[in-house]
This record gives C-alpha cells, structure tokens and sequence, in this order.
C-alpha cells in the first residue's frame, strides 16, 4: 500500500475549477484510496430523476463510512461549502474511528481561476460544469484557520504532483497526532 498505512478520510474542499479533480487524480497515484467524486454521485442522483438537495453528500456520507469500517482509506472531492458539511465528514471519522484531514484547494490567482472555470469542460457524461458568474456567487462559507485537521494548498503556485505530496503529509502527521481537530 502506497502513502499513510492506516484507513483515512481525506476530503478535498474548494470552489468549482480551483483544480480539486486534478489534485485527487495526483493523490491517488501516490496514496491507495477510495475516490468518492460529489459531482459524480450527483450528476448520477440527476441522471435517475431524483432530487439532488443534501442527497449528493448524503450518499457520500455513507459510502465513506463503509469503506473506512472496512479498513479503506477514503478521498473525496467536491465543494464542501459550509461547516454542517465539514462537521458532518469530521462525525464520519469519528464514528468508525479514523484520522480526517480537510485540505481546502484554492487558485489564488483570480485570473487563471476565471480562465479554468471558463475553458474547462466535465468530464462526467451530463454534467454542465457552473459558469464564472455561479461560481462567484457560490454559498462558501470561509474556513476557520484553527482548525488543526485542515491544509490550505494552492493551486496557482504548486504543481498538482508537489500538492499531492504536501496533503500526504500533512496526513501523516495527523495520524500521528489525531488529537487535534
């Protein structure tokens, strides 16, 4: 097993086009996990004529928790916009328990963020990536910088290889001491 040895829930949190997708593709050649995709289960929830709502997550939540009881380490990636999502990833490492790590994913470069959110196109059949304008306008709460459970990596300086590496340790040490949150 490549990475942190023990299961793990790492959750890749940001704004739509700050590059989350391309982070988890480069983690998970460098960690062996479970790739739960938020946009994914949605587009999916959408394909089937369900209402989307909280269900996205909800599911999200639940596969987690079964993979992390089975010993799996899970990466998950979508928005996760606000402190009842957050809180509610932190209740499902604790409930099983294993170490979390929140790595927030930012473009502090407001320019290539607007030129990645206007070029890029989805590769999840059905889905209509958000325009610049949804994405500005998008319910995000800010983080609380204490929380010690969390790593801010930015894609506008780093290369996703190197933002890889940064998350694993960040996770390492973590498992290391789970005691903050």
């Amino acid at each position: 097993m490549r990475g942190p040895g023990a299961a793990a829930l790492v959750v890749l949190g940001g704004l739509p086009g700050v590059g989350k997708s391309t982070v988890a593709r480069a983690l998970l050649a460098q960690w062996q996990a479970v790739y739960l995709r938020i946009d994914t289960i949605e587009q999916a929830l959408r394909d089937s004529g369900a209402e989307v709502g909280t269900a996205g997550y909800r599911v999200a939540y639940a596969l987690a928790r079964t993979q992390l009881a089975q010993g799996l380490s899970v990466l998950v990636d979508g928005v996760n916009p606000l402190p009842v999502t957050r809180e509610a990833w932190h209740g499902v490492a604790r409930a099983v328990p294993v170490p979390w790590l929140d790595a927030e994913v930012v473009c502090s470069d407001l320019a290539e963020h607007q030129r990645r959110v206007e070029t890029r196109s989805s590769d999840i059949p059905g889905l209509t990536p958000p325009r610049w304008q949804a994405v500005q306008q998008h319910d995000y709460a800010p983080w609380p910088a204490s929380q010690a459970a969390r790593c801010v990596v930015d894609t506008a300086s780093l290369a996703p290889e190197q933002i890889a590496a940064e998350v694993l340790a960040a996770l390492r040490r973590r498992q290391l001491d789970p005691s903050g949150e």
